[in-house]
C-alpha cells in the first residue's frame, strides 16, 4: 500500500524526470477530496481527452463540466508534450473499473480483461488526460508520447512500482477506448526502458 506523495513532491518528480511543467492555479488544492478518500495508491491511469486546442483541453480539465466536475485528472498532457497541473488529491478520471484489473495493477502481474465496473478508481490512481481527439487518426507527437512515458517512470519510480503499474483507461472501465492510437503495452515497454 502506498500514500499519495505531498503535492510538493509530485512536482519535484516530475521535473526530475526531465518534465516541462506548467502549473494551474491552486491546483495543489484543487480536488474531490469531499466525495470520498484518495489512496492508497497503486497506479496510474492514461486517457485521451477527445478535445483540440491546448487552452481549451486545459480548462475543461480542470473545471470538468455540468456531470462531471472538474479536476478530470491530476496533469493534462498537451501536443507539445507539456504537463499542466490541474489537480491534486481524487480526482474524477478514472470512475467504476475491475476489482481484478486493480488486484493484477497491485500485484504486477498481466492485466486480465475489464469486465465488471464494481471498484472506485478514483481512489487509487493517479491520472492523465493527454489531448487527443481519440479518433485513430489525430497524431500523437513525439515529444507528448515522451512525456506520458516521463511522468508514468517518475511515479513508478517514486513508488518502486515497474511499468505494470501504468494501464490504460480502456484497461480498466469497460466500454472504454482510450488512449486510443498506441498501445499500453508499446507504452509500458517504453516505460520500462526508462525505468532500468
Amino acid at each position: 500500500m502506498a500514500p499519495p506523495m505531498s503535492a510538493g513532491r509530485f512536482l519535484d518528480i516530475l521535473r526530475d524526470e526531465g518534465v516541462t511543467v506548467v502549473e494551474v492555479g491552486d491546483w495543489e488544492h484543487h480536488n474531490r477530496n469531499h466525495k470520498g478518500p484518495w489512496g492508497p495508491v497503486h497506479g496510474v491511469v492514461i486517457h485521451h481527452t477527445v478535445t483540440s486546442g491546448s487552452q481549451r483541453t486545459v480548462e475543461i480539465c480542470r473545471d470538468g463540466y455540468a456531470s462531471l466536475p472538474g479536476p478530470l485528472c491530476h496533469g493534462v498532457i498537451t501536443k507539445d508534450g507539456r504537463v499542466h497541473l490541474v489537480g491534486y488529491g481524487r480526482a474524477n478520471h478514472a470512475g467504476l473499473g475491475d476489482d481484478d484489473v486493480l488486484r493484477a495493477v497491485i500485484a504486477e502481474k498481466r492485466l486480465p480483461p475489464d469486465n465488471e465496473a464494481n471498484t472506485d478508481g478514483n481512489r487509487y490512481f493517479y491520472g492523465f488526460e493527454c489531448e487527443n481527439l481519440g479518433d485513430g487518426e489525430d497524431p500523437w507527437p513525439d515529444e507528448q508520447l515522451e512525456a506520458i512515458e516521463k511522468v508514468s517512470a517518475a511515479i513508478c519510480r517514486h513508488h518502486g512500482w515497474t511499468e505494470r503499474s501504468v494501464i490504460g483507461h480502456l484497461e480498466w472501465q469497460p466500454g472504454k477506448v482510450d488512449p486510443r492510437g498506441f498501445t499500453m503495452d508499446w507504452m509500458r515497454d517504453r516505460i520500462e526502458e526508462r525505468l532500468k
